[in-house]
C-alpha cells in the first residue's frame, strides 16, 4: 500500500461547518439529538457524500449507517472506523461529528490517491451514542456488539413522549435506498477519533492522545422514604426527613471519594424531593449517582461505600432506603499492540502524543468486545464538551484526521503481516 498521502484539511473543515449547520443553536452549538429530524438530515447528508464517492451503503436494525470502501479481498473482515452524529440538547459542533468526518476523510483520501487496501475500510455512524433523548447511551454500538436490539429499548420514551421503536422505524425509512443488513458483523479492528472532553492535552500542548482505555461507569438511583409533615410544626425528634438523610450522605461521599482518590469520579446529576412543597418535609427524596473509575475493584468499593453511607444516614433519619442499579459498564483496556501501532503512526506523522485514559464512555468500549479497538483524542478548548461553547482548533481537527489516517494504514499493514 502507498502511504505517502495526506488528508485534505480544507475539505474536512468545510464539512464540519456544513454538518454543524444541521441543528445549529443561536449560541453556536448544535441540538441534533438521536433519531430526530436533525439526526435524519445529518445521516442523509453523510449517505449522499458516501454515495457520491461510490462507497457502498447499508444500515442495520439499530439504524447504524455504514459506508464501505472495498478492498482487494471482499471476504476479509473490514477495518472499521466510527463515531456518532447525535448531540446533546445544547451540544457542540465536534463531539461525534469530528470522528465521523475524519473517518470519511480517511476513506476519501485513500480513494483520491487510488490506494488499494487488502481489505475493506468502513465508516459507521452509530445510533444514539449520547443517550440524552433515549436511554441507554451508545445504543447502536451495543446492539451491534451484542447482535441484538432488546425489546425493552424499543419501548423507551423520550421526554416529549416519543417511542424509540417508532423513531427508529422512521429513521430507517428516511433512507429508503440504503439496504438493511443484519445486526453485527465480523470486524478486524476498530478505530475511533474523538475530542478529549477534558483539559489534559490542551494543558500539555499535545495534538494527540492515544487512549489506553476507558474507565468503568456505574449509575445508581438512590431513593429515601420518610414521612411528609408540616415544616413549621414538626420538631426534629418527630421528623422522618429523607432530605436530611440525603444531604448528610452526599456530604460524606463528596468529602471522601474524590479527595481520597484522584482517579475516582462521583457526580450527583439529578435530585428530586416529593411532594416538592416549600413548607412541607418531603416524603421522598430520589437522586442519581454517576460513579467512574479505571479500576473495576475500586468501582466496586465505591459502590459499596455509597450503600453503606446511605444505609447509615437513612437509619439515623428513620427513613427507608432503596438503591437501584441503572447502568453498569466495566472498564476497558485497549490492546498494547494497538497502542504501539498508533504511537508509531503518530510519531511518523510528526504528531506529539501521550497515552491517556478516557473519562467518558464511547462506542469503542463496546466494539472492544468484538475486535481489537483503539481511540485517538484531539484537544478541546478548556476541556469543555456537552456544551455550546465546545471548540476544537482547526489545526487539531486536521491533525486528528491525520493521526486517524496514519493509524489506519499502520493497522492495515499489521493485519496483513
Amino acid at each position: 500500500m502507498a502511504q505517502d498521502i495526506s488528508v485534505d484539511g480544507g475539505r474536512l473543515l468545510s464539512r464540519l461547518d456544513r454538518f454543524a449547520a444541521i441543528g445549529a443553536t443561536p449560541r453556536g452549538g448544535v441540538n441534533r439529538q438521536a433519531l430526530t429530524s436533525g439526526d435524519r438530515e445529518a445521516r442523509a447528508l453523510l449517505a449522499s457524500l458516501g454515495r457520491e464517492r461510490g462507497f457502498a451503503l447499508r444500515q442495520d436494525a439499530a439504524a447504524n449507517l455504514f459506508l464501505r470502501r472495498e478492498g482487494a479481498n471482499a471476504s476479509l473482515p473490514p477495518l472499521l472506523l466510527g463515531s456518532h452524529l447525535d448531540t446533546q440538547p445544547t451540544g457542540g459542533r465536534f463531539d461525534g461529528a469530528l470522528g465521523i468526518l475524519a473517518g470519511l476523510e480517511v476513506l476519501e483520501t485513500l480513494e483520491d490517491a487510488g490506494v488499494s487496501t487488502p481489505r475493506a475500510v468502513e465508516l459507521v455512524a452509530w445510533t444514539n451514542e449520547e443517550g440524552s433523548r433515549f436511554a441507554p447511551g451508545a445504543m447502536g454500538s451495543r446492539a451491534f456488539a451484542d447482535e441484538t436490539l432488546p425489546e425493552s429499548w424499543l419501548e423507551a420514551r423520550a421526554p416529549d413522549g416519543a417511542r424509540l421503536g417508532d423513531e427508529l422505524a422512521q429513521t430507517l425509512r428516511a433512507l429508503p435506498d440504503v439496504p438493511l443488513a443484519p445486526l453485527g458483523a465480523r470486524v478486524a479492528s476498530y478505530l475511533e477519533l474523538h475530542i478529549e472532553q477534558g483539559p489534559i492535552l490542551e494543558r500539555e500542548g499535545l495534538p494527540i492522545g492515544v487512549v489506553s482505555g476507558i474507565q468503568g461507569t456505574r449509575w445508581l438511583e438512590v431513593t429515601l422514604e420518610g414521612a411528609s409533615a408540616h415544616a413549621g410544626t414538626t420538631p426534629l425528634a418527630f421528623r422522618r426527613d429523607p432530605m436530611m438523610a440525603a444531604t448528610a450522605a452526599l456530604a460524606a461521599l463528596q468529602a471522601d471519594v474524590m479527595p481520597r482518590d484522584s482517579d475516582a469520579r462521583l457526580t450527583v446529576g439529578r435530585i428530586k424531593a416529593e411532594p416538592g412543597s416549600i413548607n412541607a418535609i418531603p416524603e421522598r427524596v430520589r437522586f442519581t449517582l454517576d460513579l467512574r473509575h479505571p479500576s473495576q475493584e475500586r468501582l466496586d468499593e465505591m459502590d459499596a461505600l455509597v450503600r453503606t453511607v446511605c444505609e447509615r444516614e437513612a437509619e439515623r433519619a428513620r427513613c427507608g432506603l432503596h438503591v437501584r442499579l441503572l447502568n453498569d459498564m466495566a472498564p476497558s483496556a485497549f490492546p498494547e499492540a494497538m497502542l504501539a501501532l498508533a504511537e508509531a503512526a503518530c510519531t511518523k506523522a510528526g504528531l506529539a502524543n501521550r497515552r491517556i485514559v478516557s473519562g467518558a464512555f464511547h462506542d469503542a468500549l463496546f466494539l472492544a468486545r468484538k475486535a481489537p479497538a483503539l481511540m485517538l483524542f484531539t484537544p478541546c478548548r478548556d476541556g469543555i464538551s456537552h456544551n455550546e461553547a465546545e471548540h476544537v482548533e482547526p489545526r487539531f481537527c486536521v491533525s486528528g484526521a491525520t493521526a486517524l489516517l496514519e493509524t489506519t494504514l499502520a493497522v492495515l499493514c499489521s493485519l496483513e503481516g
